[in-house]
């Protein structure tokens, strides 16, 4: 919630910087005390007239939320009266009647600037500003190039797009001050991007003959190459903004040159390399922006020679090292989080008198905090999160006067009692002590007084013991957020009665075991947004209603309780609802079709009976998962996928389902997990999701799915699979050579641990049980470079495909308990990751490769119950196996089988075979809500 804080406070704040003249409309007078004064020239209206009737107007929201004073200018527009006087953004020479200034800044203009526009008749014009419009995705016209007598010209934040004309525009040598930054946001990605862009070498062409230059923004236009060398002789430049441009390389050391820099922003590119120590020289440098970059080294100490700078920020590259002794003495903002640095923090750090703003989250800082700096003067935000601080919290001698709003300490390992001297900070409105190894008790009563408090965050530490929860005065403070999880607490804190404001509470993994009171179902209906009370012993509710009453609740996690009876229905609003593993029972009410905007449903590991609501799973286009494993359900399979939908994971696992897979199914083109293990369908083969280019997990496990798993006319492969597990039913047919092409994720040999994703990865994580190693094992989030196939239990025959050799990244492989004959395909030595490896029970003939024993990973192996013959392989893994995994093949001879090799007994009869047997793979699938 901070970080979002921050980063809205740093857009805020850089569109105040770079955009004065949003805030500050300013006219052009040529002769400030001219002797006549002329009314606008008639060609100069009939030019802005014509202007007028090249555009639409259309609102845009986006910018309206930041600025909040746009309006069509062009609507005071009219004929007959004076453009100088009365018309908005027009500015005139007094003494001649030349339109010299226009701002059509966020004047709602909608629609392309074509080449031929009148606006490029008015060739007086020394300013122009036409910011926060929508241009329809136009290019740049070349045009612009003849107004030559521009100084300000601002083309920001319009919907252009495409090449800029470099040639046209460098011919404005008298400009000082360009804007073509664009920025577009994307709901999606929640991101800002570029859509203008200038090759190689064209930003030092553009400015090479604007001497007069003071201010350059070229934010989000995409540059995708270095900062040349030249462009740092522009000596007179006050401000540079190069954010999200892509430039590379290293910042070259003629940075120090620009010696009348005020403002520097590089943010969100990629430089690498260290900071040159000339950036020193720039003395006049009030605001540095260099964040999410590559930089590396040291912090230079050459910083300390910026006596004017009060924005430091340096967020989100690779510095390392400890933090510099001097830094400047007049800052207000650092922003060092993200980094590898390491250390404590410097005593010297209390001269900073000025300092507001200090963020050092995400490094490796260690020692303790000194608590000096809980007594800066000026200092509003501290977060020092995800450090390795330690010993205890220093906070004394509390000034009256303090100025900290928030404070964020949290992901360390501070130790012993939060100090009561805590409450002491009267402008404090937001504590994070979470993840810290806090003990003792602590008396709630110190935040109930504090009127400024609205977020505290205490969770996840364990030795914390939370006293005084039971006042019910009605001077409490009224909290927005509070989250009290893993602190040991026994009951529901009486306190929340007079939290009718409350937006988020978080009491999970608790010892609660009093159910739900009813006055609980009356606090925050109004607000309530996010309500976590997982994994403590609630066994119920005092009086539950069919709906629950919150109305803006957003997220509702209930999961991991002991609670019984009916299933209750989230507000309307919800998003995401988790109910999973209690005792619930009876059916599912097909009020739950009618949450339209849910995209989490998890009502797993619950006594549910009935069938499953036929509305349920297309109701929405938004839902994400549906997860109703391990229930007593019935019936048929819905008809889980509708038009639009973005259906990702599908879970119906170890019910009584019977029938077939509905053909909607094909629908479901964004599913990653499809899991109906544990069932009574019968059907064939769903050769449908061979096409779901994102399926991850398929499990279709102990049914009764019947026939090839292969068709003539179906493509084979599955290009994003790491686990399949068929196991149990009566699939029949062979393997063909080809089955196993296109299994591109299993193929890959190599990956980024830096990139190592989980399966399901993000809000909500997938558990998978995998009997693996002989042992039934429990991954509660696995990686995706975990891959398992599990064919056991059918009725495949003929020989192994010598293609599976191919999928060198399995890490299980389970084809037991079929009819395979034929060798042991020598390919298998290609298998470099494999962990375990079941063959048993088929009819599988030939020798043992040789090549097993570069299976170096390999820790379970069962090839019993075949008809192997000739010496086990001694090296390697393959050579610590013990007789289990080798018995009932009576040709095979050597260690660890007690026959030895050179004698050749007959084959038993059928009936003296042995009857091991452990099944190498079970998987099933789960969800739960990822702590983030």
């Amino acid at each position: 919630m901070k970080r979002d804080m921050f980063n809205r406070f740093l857009l805020f704040l850089l569109v105040i910087l770079l955009y004065p003249c949003l805030f500050h409309s300013h006219s052009l007078h040529l002769n400030s005390t001219p002797i006549t004064f002329s009314v606008c020239l008639p060609h100069q209206s009939s030019i802005l007239l014509q202007l007028k009737t090249e555009f639409t107007f259309q609102r845009r929201e986006y910018y309206d939320d930041i600025l909040n004073n746009s309006y069509p200018k062009m609507k005071s527009w009219k004929a007959g009266s004076d453009c100088c006087s009365s018309w908005d953004g027009v500015s005139c020479d007094m003494a001649t009647g030349y339109v010299m200034s226009l701002d059509l800044s966020m004047s709602w203009l909608h629609g392309p600037l074509h080449s031929n526009s009148s606006l490029f008749r008015l060739l007086h014009l020394h300013e122009l500003n036409l910011s926060f419009n929508n241009f329809t995705s136009c290019p740049i016209p070349s045009e612009f190039g003849q107004l030559s007598r521009l100084t300000h010209l601002n083309l920001s934040h319009s919907v252009f797009s495409g090449h800029i004309p470099i040639s046209e525009i460098s011919r404005l040598t008298n400009l000082i001050s360009l804007d073509l930054s664009y920025y577009f946001y994307e709901l999606d990605g929640n991101d800002l991007t570029g859509a203008l862009h200038m090759k190689e070498g064209e930003v030092g062409r553009l400015t090479q003959n604007m001497t007069n230059l003071r201010r350059i923004y070229l934010d989000s236009v995409q540059i995708d190459s270095h900062v040349p060398v030249d462009f740092a002789n522009l000596s007179s430049l006050t401000h540079l903004s190069f954010w999200r441009c892509n430039l590379l390389g290293k910042v070259p050391n003629s940075i120090g040159n620009l010696k009348s820099l005020n403002i520097l922003i590089l943010q969100y590119c990629s430089f690498s390399g260290i900071i040159p120590s000339s950036i020193g020289n720039l003395t006049e440098l009030k605001h540095l922006y260099l964040e999410s970059n590559g930089f590396s080294g040291q912090i230079s100490y050459s910083f300390g020679n910026l006596t004017q700078l009060e924005d430091l920020i340096l967020s989100s590259n690779s510095f390392s090292g400890k933090l510099p002794m001097s830094l400047p003495h007049r800052v207000k903002s650092i922003d060092f989080r993200d980094n590898d640095l390491t250390g404590s923090i410097p005593s010297d750090i209390s001269n900073l008198t000025f300092l507001e703003w200090l963020d050092l989250s995400n490094n490796s800082f260690t020692e303790v905090i000194p608590g000096s700096l809980f007594k800066l003067p000026s200092l509003t935000c501290l977060s020092l999160e995800n450090n390795q601080f330690t010993g205890y919290l220093n906070i004394q001698n509390v000034s009256n006067s303090s100025q900290l709003e928030s404070l964020i300490l949290s992901g360390n390992n501070l130790t012993g009692h939060i100090p009561s001297s805590v409450s002491k900070f009267t402008m404090l409105s937001y504590l994070n002590l979470d993840s810290n190894d806090f003990s003792g008790r602590l008396d709630f009563g110190i935040f109930l007084e504090k009127s400024s408090l609205s977020s505290l965050v205490l969770s996840n530490n364990r030795g914390l013991f939370i006293t005084n929860l039971s006042t019910t005065s009605t001077l409490s403070n009224q909290f927005q957020g509070i989250y009290l999880s893993s602190c040991n607490i026994k009951e529901f804190p009486i306190f929340l009665k007079t939290q009718g404001k409350l937006e988020a509470l978080d009491l999970s993994n608790n010892n609660i075991s009093n159910p739900i009171p009813r006055w609980l179902l009356s606090i925050g209906t109004e607000t309530l947004y996010n309500l976590n009370l997982s994994h403590n012993f609630i066994h119920g509710w005092e009086k539950a209603p069919l709906i629950l009453p919150w109305k803006v609740m957003d997220t509702l996690d209930l999961h991991s309780n002991m609670l019984h009876g009916s299933l209750v229905v989230p507000p309307m609003s919800t998003t995401y609802f988790s109910i999973s593993e209690n005792s619930l029972v009876g059916r599912i009410d097909p009020l739950f079709c009618k949450l339209r905007d849910l995209r989490y449903l998890d009502l797993s590991s619950n006594n549910l009976s009935g069938t499953i609501p036929q509305c349920l799973g297309n109701f929405s286009s938004s839902l994400l998962v549906l997860n109703l494993r391990g229930n007593n359900l019935n019936g048929n399979m819905p008809s889980s996928c509708g038009d639009g939908n973005q259906l990702q994971t599908l879970d119906l696992s170890y019910n009584n389902l019977h029938g077939k897979i509905p053909q909607s199914l094909i629908k479901c083109k964004e599913l990653q997990i499809l899991n109906l293990g544990h069932n009574q369908m019968t059907d064939t083969f769903p050769f449908m999701v061979q096409s779901f280019s994102k399926l991850q997990v398929l499990i279709l496990s102990s049914n009764k799915f019947y026939g090839p798993i292969w068709h003539p006319h179906s493509f084979f492969g599955f290009v994003n699979l790491y686990i399949i597990d068929l196991s149990f039913n009566d699939f029949t047919g062979s393997l063909l050579s080809q089955y196993f092409q296109n299994w591109t994720s299993m193929e890959e040999t190599s990956y980024n641990k830096s990139q190592l994703k989980y399966i399901g990865e993000g809000s909500y994580s997938y558990s998978v049980t995998v009997v693996n190693k002989g042992q039934n094992l429990l991954y509660i989030r696995i990686f995706t470079f975990f891959m398992c196939i599990d064919f056991s239990n059918n009725k495949f025959h003929g020989e192994i495909p010598r293609t599976i050799g191919d999928l060198q990244t399995l890490v299980v492989l389970n084809l037991s308990s079929n009819n395979f004959t034929g060798p042991i395909p020598p390919s298998l030595e290609n298998l470099i990751k494999l962990e375990s490896l079941d063959l048993s029970k088929n009819k599988l003939s030939g020798q043992i490769p040789q090549q097993f024993t570069r299976l170096t990973f390999l820790e379970y192996l069962n090839l019993s119950d075949n008809e192997l013959v000739g010496p086990i392989p001694q090296a390697g893994q393959i050579g610590t196996f013990e007789n289990s995994s080798f018995e009932g093949n009576w040709g095979l001879c050597g260690p660890p089988l007690s026959k030895k090799c050179g004698t050749s007994p007959l084959p038993p009869h059928d009936n003296e075979k042995s009857v091991f047997e452990l099944p190498c793979v079970k998987i099933s699938l789960s969800g739960s809500e990822h702590d983030e």
